[in-house]
């Protein structure tokens, strides 16, 4: 049988796919069935080949007025649909201020001054 549709996974991916499920099944500790990882990693590759598809086709849309709308509207698209986890500064930033908030004094605010700008000083990842 074959599979004529546009997205679909080549062979070397599903292959690996399953052999991932079988390495999970051996070592963790939280049991997935086998076809559950799988149609779970088939639908996460489908679904950014959509996305990916969709992008493209933003990025031919005419420009108006020299704007390059396409591919702007294309990155907030993807942007929109695949946002970046937090970072670790952005969440341990998130943390000190729900800390602060827990501890409304002056002297809690005092401390964690100097915790506030080494973490900003800090590379985002």
């Amino acid at each position: 049988m074959t599979n004529q549709h546009p997205i679909t996974p080549p062979r070397e991916l599903q292959d690996q796919w399953f052999y991932e499920a079988q390495e999970l099944d051996r070592t963790s500790s939280h049991y997935v069935p086998s076809r559950y990882y799988i149609a779970t990693q088939a639908a996460l590759w489908g679904a950014d080949q959509e996305l990916e598809a969709c992008c493209e086709e933003m990025k031919s849309l005419p420009s108006p007025l020299g704007i390059p709308f396409g591919a702007m509207a294309s990155n907030a698209l993807r942007a929109a649909r695949r946002p970046k986890p937090p970072s670790d500064k952005e969440m341990a930033l998130a943390e000190l201020d729900r800390l602060i908030a827990l501890i409304p004094t002056e002297g809690a605010m005092a401390m964690a001054e100097p915790i506030r700008k080494v973490l900003e000083a800090l590379p985002n990842d």
